[in-house]
C-alpha cells in the first residue's frame, strides 16, 4: 500500500499483497492525511477486504472517498468514419457496490461500476463504462453500453456464460474458460476482457 499527495487530495494505491488487516494498521497512524478527498487505485489482483478497509478508514477520518481506479488496458480502435454516430461521453462518476450481487439483480449504470464481491449466476449488470468485479463474475455483464468500445470487463475470474462489450457479445461454448470456474479458493485468477477488431478477447492477468 502506498500513499501520495496530489493537487486534488490524496492517492491511495492498494497492491496485490495488501490485506484488510495490513491496510487498516497502516492507515490507523495516518488518519490526519485521510481527512481529504482520497482516490483509491487498485494494482493487479487487489483483495476486496483491503478496499473495504480503506473506505472505512477514509470515512472514519472525515475524508471523502473519490474515484476508484481499477486495472485497465487501453486498446487502440479504428477511428470512426465521419458519418458514423459517436457515443456520448461517459459520466466521470464511478459507482461502487459493496455487496455480492445475487440472482435476480438487474441494474444499469451510466458510467463505470466496481463490485466489491461476486456477481452470481442470474444477476445482470450493465454499465456505460467498465465493469470491475473484485470477486468472481458468474452472471451477465455488459460494459460499454451505448457503443463505448474501449470499455473492459475485469474480474477474478470471468466465469460468466455471457459478457458484452459495446455491441459485441461473447457466449461461452461448453468447456470454455467462461463456462468453467477457474477459481481456486487460495488464489483466484484475475482476467480482463476487451474488444479488439470487433471480437472480445479474455486474457489472464499475471
Amino acid at each position: 500500500m502506498k500513499l501520495r499527495g496530489t493537487l486534488g487530495g490524496l492517492n491511495l494505491l492498494i497492491e496485490p499483497g495488501d490485506t484488510g488487516g495490513s491496510v487498516q494498521d497502516a492507515l490507523s497512524v495516518r488518519t490526519e492525511l485521510l481527512a481529504s478527498a482520497v482516490t483509491i487505485e487498485l494494482q493487479g489482483d487487489a483483495d476486496p477486504e483491503a478496499v473495504e478497509a480503506a473506505l472505512r478508514a477514509i470515512r472514519a477520518a472525515g475524508g471523502t472517498p473519490g474515484r476508484v481506479r481499477a486495472p485497465r488496458v487501453s486498446v487502440p480502435t479504428p477511428a470512426p468514419a465521419d458519418s458514423a454516430p459517436r457515443p456520448a461521453p461517459l459520466p466521470a462518476r464511478t459507482e461502487i457496490l459493496t455487496q455480492t450481487l445475487r440472482a435476480g439483480y438487474h441494474r444499469e449504470f451510466p458510467g463505470s461500476v466496481i463490485v466489491l464481491g461476486d456477481v452470481n449466476p442470474g444477476a445482470e449488470i450493465l454499465a456505460g463504462g467498465d465493469v470491475i468485479v473484485v470477486g468472481a463474475l458468474r452472471g451477465v455483464a455488459h460494459a460499454g453500453l451505448g457503443g463505448h468500445a474501449d470499455a473492459i470487463v475485469w474480474a477474478r475470474p470471468i466465469a460468466s456464460t455471457q459478457i458484452r462489450i459495446g455491441d459485441a457479445v461473447a457466449r461461452a461454448p461448453e468447456g470454455s474458460s467462461l463456462s468453467n470456474m477457474r477459481h481456486r479458493e487460495d488464489q483466484p485468477l484475475a482476467e480482463i476482457a476487451r474488444l479488439q477488431d470487433g471480437v472480445i478477447h479474455i486474457d489472464v492477468q499475471k
